[in-house]
């Protein structure tokens, strides 16, 4: 294997609506600290689909999506120190930052104050728009790439650097620990993986979904009790209940539904973001009775992804996923608008 560019091959969505079609590009020579990646998989996160469809603004087609990136380093920089031929690597939503900012210094590189650079849809630093890993190949700077234990299977380690950190995060940031009370909203590809990880962590869970069909998926991932989430359904046996809420829904929905069910001084986070447009509205009394707080939280940094993934390689914690090929995409993505998937889609990039 040269030193690239690199040939790449992958599956790009050309306008908002409308299947994703194949597109041939290069992936940049190898810089001093940069690694070639042959991918073997990639997950496929809601995401994707919101910003293809210009949900979070609009973007430049034709455009590659793609941020649970896993494969083989093929080749590496004439500086690189971190990596080796043949590592088996992650990559997640993250291919750059400025390295300047003190979110950067901190580590906290994913709210960077001067923007990062995302794995899809941002300019980089040669002035192209990158393209994500529905693709063969990716270049990346090593500070951005992830090591996979071998205990994590590749096809299981690309969703846990999108969908995992960003749940792992929070339950971290608010003290997810032995004998917390935990209520999870929404049981997709994130919920699934927060359920998995809140209870690794020690705390007693109770699963809220509109998928009665998911109860004992949930009592499998670790809810010791879920609550069927149906229009009137009675929570008031609940009240004061939970040290923490984890919100994964994307769509919008009643949070004075669930605010009321936190403890004093307890934190209702949102990690599911929908469109950019839709609004949360949250009574105010709601807030101030138990001096209740409604927060937000985005993925996490370099080093806390790498923590989360060796968390996950101790604790046998790992996103169920199905594999499909690349011809599978756009039924996945039909699937996944519609509830339907269970839980995490992982595309063989040569299957």
């Amino acid at each position: 294997m040269g030193l690239g560019p690199f040939p790449t091959e992958g599956m790009a969505a050309y306008a908002p609506t409308g299947p994703l079609r194949p597109m041939q590009f290069q992936r940049r020579a190898l810089g001093p600290k940069d690694v070639a990646i042959k991918l073997h998989y990639c997950g496929v996160c809601h995401s994707d689909i919101h910003t293809v469809r210009g949900d979070w603004g609009p973007i430049q087609y034709p455009l590659i999506v793609g941020h649970e990136l896993a494969g083989e380093v093929v080749a590496v920089g004439s500086s690189v120190s971190k990596f080796r031929v043949g590592a088996r690597v992650g990559v997640g939503t993250m291919v750059n930052s400025c390295r300047r900012c003190v979110e950067c210094d901190a580590g906290h590189e994913n709210y960077c104050l001067n923007g990062n650079t995302q794995a899809y849809g941002s300019k980089d630093r040669d002035g192209s728009t990158t393209q994500g890993g529905y693709s063969t190949f990716v270049v990346v700077d090593e500070d951005f790439v992830i090591n996979i234990p071998d205990a994590i299977d590749l096809a299981e380690a690309g969703p846990l650097l999108c969908a995992g950190i960003t749940v792992y995060s929070p339950l971290r940031r608010w003290g997810v620990s032995t004998g917390k009370k935990v209520a999870i909203i929404g049981l997709g590809g994130l919920g699934h993986l927060a359920v998995k990880l809140a209870k690794a962590l020690g705390a007693e869970i109770t699963v809220f979904t509109t998928s009665p069909e998911k109860i004992d998926d949930a009592k499998r991932f670790g809810a010791t009790n879920v609550v069927v989430n149906r229009d009137g359904a009675d929570f008031s046996a609940l009240r004061h209940s939970f040290d923490f809420a984890l919100d994964t829904v994307p769509q919008r929905h009643d949070l004075n539904r669930f605010v009321p069910l936190l403890k004093r001084d307890a934190t209702y986070c949102r990690v599911g973001v929908g469109k950019t447009v839709d609004t949360l509205d949250v009574g105010q009394m709601n807030l101030v009775l138990l001096r209740n707080a409604i927060a937000g939280s985005n993925t996490g940094g370099i080093r806390e992804t790498q923590e989360m993934v060796d968390f996950c390689a101790r604790n046998n914690i790992k996103p169920d996923i199905h594999k499909i090929p690349m011809t599978g995409i756009d039924d996945a993505w039909s699937k996944v608008v519609a509830k339907k998937a269970r839980y995490r889609y992982v595309i063989e990039i040569n299957g």
